[in-house]
């Protein structure tokens, strides 16, 4: 059963976290987890918070909702940190293929209406269905403030309209930060990524609502 924590609470637990490292907060999150799970999309710099988690946990469940969309450096990206960090990958895809999708509607833009239909076929379904199976407590995410608007309004730890804690270990990391802690743990990195739902990269798809 989820733990709902109030705003006060959160407020505590932050508190609590300021001036802890990522490695320290990733282990006070294990320590208070039932059921742990990260997810990724093998974005820019996901390989940094797979390395960090998965070292600390090396069963911890990692999610990954692939839109179909992705690009093939992002596919052999994907490939190379799996093998490399042995993930425990459950894959979760969109219940059409993305050959029908081309014909029915293809990549709708921001202002179509079938644009919210393909978010909600791509990405939002599969990621509903992989938390209502996995039933997660606490959801490890690479969420970084400077992001979204709603990033900067959020913290290190919070919660959704799900009541799953969210742990955001990097939430104060820049790029050049990761980009260290890449090369001193030998961890790769690629940025040919595309994301079909978002189009702009100061979007939020729906997910951290």
């Amino acid at each position: 059963m989820q733990t709902t924590y109030t705003e006060v609470q959160l407020k505590t637990i932050n508190d609590s976290l300021q001036g802890k490292t990522s490695q320290e907060i990733v282990a006070w999150a294990l320590e208070n987890a039932k059921n742990p799970v990260i997810t990724t999309n093998f974005r820019p710099y996901e390989g940094s918070i797979l390395h960090l988690t998965t070292s600390q946990d090396k069963e911890l469940k990692v999610i990954w909702c692939d839109t179909g969309y992705n690009t093939p450096q992002t596919y052999r990206h994907a490939e190379e940190l799996i093998e490399k960090f042995k993930l425990d990958i459950h894959l979760y895809v969109p219940k059409q293929t993305t050959s029908h999708r081309d014909v029915v509607m293809g990549i709708p833009q921001i202002d179509n209406p079938m644009h919210k239909v393909f978010t909600e076929q791509v990405k939002l379904e599969p990621f509903h269905r992989a938390m209502s199976e996995h039933q997660p407590d606490v959801w490890f995410t690479n969420l970084r403030k400077g992001q979204t608007a709603f990033r900067d309004s959020i913290d290190i730890v919070s919660q959704g309209l799900d009541g799953v804690l969210k742990v955001s270990p990097f939430y104060d990391w820049t790029d050049a930060q990761l980009d260290a802690y890449n090369e001193e743990n030998g961890i790769p990195n690629e940025f040919k990524y595309f994301d079909p739902t978002k189009v702009l990269g100061n979007r939020e798809c729906g997910l951290h609502a």
